[in-house]
């Protein structure tokens, strides 16, 4: 059924005077809309103790407008920096982080793991928070060692395309580098930083923008990076698509099956030579089956469905029957289906009642829910209250407005890892550090250390300049404790040597 409404307007007298003689009606002079005055920028003072030693800072909260080539406007950046106070050296290394999506702002790293202020969580991260979630001193900021950026891609947090500009514009993987990286030019000449030593870290999508970047800040604006650090992320999305004739997915996800597995104590042993048994597996015996499709024999595919079922905890006739394709997401519902639990996507560690155990694949993702309540509240207080930025209009966490992304393959995966390649080998100097969760089901570790094997154009002996470290949690492993502690020792080693 229709609706109508009819709306009554109460029109002034001179408007109607002009209706009825338009001729002797007053011209009143037309006026333009005024463009709003662009927000500036707010800086406030803080102070935060990392390993016994106070560090001053100041936080500045703002948007950075990027320019088309004839100076008008396309887009303002939302940006938080932390510049210490008491070293005013224009070689200090700076770092820019952002976190990835596509469509995610940038506060997971910015209040999860590197800035002076962290969320304060429960126990080792696989509990959920009691809202609402609290802020409190992070003594694992590397601010110590470098100056901060979070940086918010257009269409997240409060970055937005001007007037003048489509959000489509910026909604793809040129688009949003080509848009990143002159934010990243335009910050470093505005606040006189072209001497310091420059730093990317990238989370998930956020990788895979780092990758592209150390290759085009380079060849499009002359800048080349000290280092560049690759957090829970992939380069090339063939290792992360299982699908009809790609089964390089269902090798790279068998370590992590294996780690997880023994984290949940389904499986018993050693975990490191369970995952290094189940990596040798995954890239020999199991490929060569895998590679035979339907011309597998009956009893190969026994053999090898029995040895999947060593290394995951799930039954020989299960995998069979998945033609010894273990489905991730079906892994996370199928683990601990006898408990009822469902185990995390960002962090298999997070095992929580499963809401209906008779369906195939998990409804719901534990490790999400954990976070998104906790992160949103705290960064929307943390915004207002103590760096005095007040805007009117939501800060997007996590949005699906950028969507559809634009992923420039017309037939074929996107792959970064050839520009990383490109920007070590014009610039020998640039370090690259990869940091791997053992239980993360939404970008296995296996991925990138597939993709780093393939970077076959990478001269030998650059190959040392690539990194791997390795921590106990998921994707957001910083939400251990123990790990958070762990990657602030790993990042301030891979800065010095960088640098």
């Amino acid at each position: 059924m229709r609706f109508f409404y009819t709306i009554a307007l109460v029109l002034p007298l001179s408007t109607l005077l002009a209706q009825e003689n338009p001729k002797d009606a007053p011209k009143d002079p037309v006026k333009k809309p005024e463009a709003a005055a662009p927000q500036k920028n707010v800086s406030v003072e803080g102070s935060v103790t990392i390993n016994g030693v106070p560090i001053p800072y100041t936080a500045t909260t703002g948007k950075l407008m990027i320019n088309r080539d004839d100076g008008t406007p396309r887009a303002s950046i939302f940006h938080v920096s932390y510049v210490r106070k008491d070293q005013k050296d224009p070689t200090r290394p700076v770092t820019f982080a952002f976190n990835g999506g596509p469509g995610s702002s940038a506060v997971w790293l910015h209040l999860g793991a590197l800035g002076p202020k962290i969320i304060k969580l429960t126990g080792d991260g696989t509990q959920p928070i009691a809202p609402p979630a609290k802020l409190g001193d992070n003594q694992f900021s590397i601010l110590d060692s470098t100056d901060l950026v979070f940086i918010d891609p257009v269409s997240t947090g409060y970055s937005r395309a001007e007037k003048d500009a489509k959000p489509q514009e910026f909604h793809g993987v040129d688009e949003d580098m080509e848009s990143i990286g002159d934010f990243i030019r335009s910050w470093v000449t505005e606040n006189k930083r072209w001497s310091s030593p420059k730093f990317l870290l990238g989370e998930s999508y956020g990788g895979v923008r780092a990758a592209g970047l150390a290759h085009h800040l380079q060849s499009r604006y002359a800048m080349s990076l000290n280092g560049v650090v690759m957090l829970s992320t992939l380069m090339d999305f063939q290792t992360l698509s299982p699908a009809p004739g790609n089964d390089l997915a269902y090798q790279v996800f068998l370590p992590t099956f294996a780690s997880v597995a023994h984290f949940h104590g389904v499986i018993k042993g050693d975990r490191k030579k369970i995952v290094e048994d189940a990596r040798g597996y995954a890239f020999g015996p199991y490929s060569a089956a895998l590679l035979k499709g339907n011309q597998i024999s009956a009893e190969e595919k026994s053999a090898v469905a029995a040895k999947l079922a060593e290394f995951t905890g799930l039954s020989a006739a299960l995998i069979a029957e998945m033609n010894l394709r273990i489905d991730p997401t079906r892994f996370r519902g199928e683990l601990l289906n006898a408990k009822k639990k469902v185990i995390g996507r960002f962090d298999a560690r997070v095992a929580w009642d499963d809401t209906d155990s008779s369906e195939i694949y998990p409804n719901y993702d534990p490790s999400y829910s954990l976070a998104y309540g906790a992160f949103g509240t705290t960064m929307l207080d943390y915004l207002t209250r103590e760096l005095k930025w007040q805007e009117d209009q939501p800060y997007e966490i996590l949005t699906s407005k950028v969507h559809p992304w634009r992923w420039n393959e017309s037939n074929g995966y996107v792959n970064l890892s050839e520009k990383l390649s490109t920007a070590m080998r014009d610039n020998p100097h640039l370090k690259v550090l990869v940091q791997c969760g053992y239980t993360d089901l939404a970008t296995p570790a296996d991925g990138m250390l597939y993709s780093t094997r393939q970077m076959l154009s990478l001269p030998e002996p650059l190959r040392k300049n690539i990194e791997f470290t390795w921590y106990e949690g998921g994707h957001m492993f910083y939400l251990n404790p123990p790990d958070l502690e762990k990657m602030h020792i790993d990042l301030l080693k891979f800065i010095k040597q960088a640098k």
